[in-house]
């Protein structure tokens, strides 16, 4: 409907008032503050970097307790949660919590303690797990590994490459030894293309033996433990269940905090916001004895914020003169209805003041589109009783997730219209139904008949109403720009980049319609009266003479406007092509029928003749298949419709650039704070 009119604010207070009142406009949230204007050289600013990072820990560690609670106590939560949105809390609630905060902060801190010694202790049973699964290949060894023999033998531990047998390594160890040779050889293991072998030699032929065996690439172990492996690996499997068992109680005990988590809830959002305020108060300008702000207000809470702050404070504050080029956040202000498609304008971009918000007329055209391309009435019911019921379940969801359900919601009542208008509800699974089981004749009446008309039947019909549509949505965005030359009381620029462009398109149109082409494509006559011929010529050709004359009106050479007038009328071939973008609302209206179509019939030849087996085959198919064409489709018509909007519409009149309104607030992540009342 409107951008919202802002004010903009100068405040001085004393400098012992600048918490409370940060506090109090933080609480209000009607406030965006810039103080990047405030240059004056003799005020400083506050260094508040060490209370900003205290207060981001301590939001930090809550967040981290509710990870673990939620990890070690889950609540139990449907699949719908998603949607609740932040949990209202009181007033008192909060200030319990605040007085009740270094309780909290070392219950914080036990907790985290807890995490650590369960990180740590996971890392002991890690670390065992890794040492075991090093010492199952050497299991086999009934010494120790660190054992080198006895008073007259020496003990080589060690791997070989390939699969070796016994004979095999006694060999390679035995290399230039007189006969026989003192070298016993044992195979522990083999595997990993390697073989585990202990050799046992003299003393005196230890340094020869390994000399051979390092020629057929004898490798040491890359760690030695003392004991035996068995042995080993028992009693670190033992430790591990020992830890194991430390993990579960210290488990338990981070569990047992569970009851205090919407405690921790309103913590962490209270240390959140208390760092939001510090942050902004390192950026506040100060004298000794003051300190200076300015921002952005609505219009219509700027008399209620200067006389509060002035009664409670006694700080001045001032309105000022907004600057013609000076930006302003927007803030948007519509109607319940239209306001569920500002999330869709916000991704274009914002309008910037002085222009005009489109998200009224945008909303009717939005909602009318999605409609026509879904066109299905069984999927509408189906979305707006879907979206209906969530926003009554759940009246607390963030405000994104609202306004898009209730887009939804809207949009579903338009697809149930437009469903009933061309006879669509789950495509024809009435009439499938009746065939397969009720002896309907094939070639009966349709059961749910189209209000209408039936798109299947007769697509060029639909074609035209789709371009009509389309030409209409033009025609309304050039009727915008139209409003807003007009506003500026510019009105060279409406008769030159507005009237002059509805006259000759309305001209073309009429010349058009009564066609052998057109009436051909649309087959159906169209007998205008003789003055409307006349009508048509004059409009078309007046409306081209003012593009001509008028639309490059700053160029002073008129040869050269001519000129550029001429390549401006070339534009119209652009209208042609953005009035023919309208198509896809037939072939997405289309696409969603077939399909349905196709499902229900596939599951009708299923089912034919099987009984009830045949009823669960049918109802299977069909859930499947409409769940997947309803995903598919609603997926397609909100992406087509936006293009809709942000091509064709916005294409003829808007120009984004405005900045959303971000007032100085609470930063609530998990709780919102419901002023109570006595």
């Amino acid at each position: 409907m409107a951008i919202v009119q802002m004010q903009k604010l100068s405040i001085a207070a004393s400098k012992k008032n600048r918490k409370a009142i940060l506090e109090l406009l933080q609480s209000m949230g009607v406030m965006e503050i810039h103080t990047d204007s405030l240059t004056d050289p003799d005020l400083r600013k506050m260094d508040t970097q060490t209370a900003r990072m205290k207060y981001d820990r301590r939001a930090d560690s809550f967040d981290r307790v509710l990870a673990l609670l939620d990890t070690y106590a889950p609540e139990k939560k449907s699949m719908l949660d998603s949607f609740k949105g932040p949990e209202e809390v009181g007033r008192s609630r909060l200030d319990q919590v605040i007085k009740e905060r270094r309780s909290l902060n070392q219950d914080a801190a036990t907790i985290l303690k807890y995490e650590k010694q369960i990180s740590d202790l996971k890392g002991v049973i890690q670390k065992n797990e890794n040492q075991i699964e090093w010492l199952i290949p050497w299991q086999e060894l009934d010494v120790p590994m660190t054992s080198e023999g006895t008073k007259e033998t020496a003990l080589l531990l060690g791997s070989l490459p390939g699969e070796l047998a016994a004979p095999d390594v006694y060999a390679a160890a035995a290399e230039g030894l007189p006969e026989p040779a003192c070298v016993t050889a044992d195979v522990i293991s083999t595997g990993n293309e390697a073989t585990l072998v202990s050799v046992l030699t003299l003393k005196k032929d230890r340094e020869k033996v390994e000399e051979n065996l390092r020629r057929h690439g004898f490798a040491r172990p890359q760690q030695i433990v003392r004991g035996v492996p068995r042995e080993v690996i028992e009693d670190l499997k033992k430790e591990n269940e020992h830890e194991q068992k430390h993990i579960e109680a210290l488990e338990k005990k981070i569990a047992e905090f569970a009851p205090k988590r919407e405690d921790y809830k309103v913590a962490g959002d209270y240390y959140r916001s208390r760092s939001a305020k510090y942050s902004l108060l390192g950026t506040i300008p100060q004298s000794e004895n003051a300190f200076f702000l300015e921002g952005y207000v609505p219009a219509d809470q700027a008399g209620a914020v200067k006389t509060l702050l002035g009664e409670k404070f006694g700080a001045v504050v001032e309105t000022e003169e907004i600057a013609e080029d000076e930006q302003v956040p927007t803030l948007l202000k519509n109607n319940r209805f239209s306001a569920s498609v500002e999330g869709v304008l916000e991704s274009y971009g914002l309008p910037t003041r002085g222009h005009v918000d489109p998200t009224f007329v945008m909303s009717i055209f939005y909602v009318f589109f999605f409609g026509m391309m879904l066109s299905d009435a069984g999927y509408g019911i189906l979305m707006f009783l879907a979206c209906g019921f969530l926003l009554k379940k759940y009246p607390n969801m963030g405000s994104g997730m609202k306004k898009m359900m209730q887009m939804f919601f809207w949009c579903g009542i338009s697809t149930a219209f437009w469903g009933f208008m061309f006879g669509g509800v789950f495509g024809d699974l009435a009439d499938v139904i009746a065939k397969t089981w009720f002896g309907y004749p094939a070639d009966g009446p349709a059961i749910i008949p189209a209000l209408w008309f039936v798109p299947l039947n007769n697509p060029m019909r639909l074609l035209l109403w789709c371009m009509l549509f389309g030409v209409i949505h033009l025609f309304a965005g050039l009727l915008i720009k139209g409003y807003e030359y007009l506003k500026d009381g510019d009105v060279v620029g409406f008769v030159s980049d507005v009237l002059s462009w509805l006259m000759f398109l309305m001209g073309l149109i009429l010349i058009l319609l009564p066609t052998d082409l057109f009436e051909g494509i649309a087959q159906m006559e169209f007998n205008f009266p003789p003055f409307v011929g006349t009508l048509a010529k004059i409009l078309t050709f007046a409306g081209l003479a003012l593009i001509l004359v008028m639309a490059e009106r700053s160029t002073k050479n008129w040869v050269l406007r001519i000129l550029l007038g001429a390549y401006d009328v070339y534009g119209v071939t652009s209208w042609l092509s953005d009035v023919l973008s309208y198509s896809r609302l037939l072939a997405l209206g289309l696409a969603t029928g077939v399909i349905a179509s196709v499902v229900n019939m596939m599951a009708g030849m299923v089912a034919q003749g099987k009984g009830i087996i045949g009823v669960i085959l049918f109802i299977v198919i069909c859930l499947a298949g409409h769940t997947l064409n309803f995903a598919i489709n609603v997926l397609g018509a909100y992406v087509h419709t936006n293009r809709l909007q942000f091509v064709e519409f916005f294409g003829k009149f808007y120009e984004a650039g405005g900045e959303p309104f971000q007032p100085f607030t609470t930063a609530n992540k998990y709780v919102e704070i419901k002023e109570e009342r006595n």
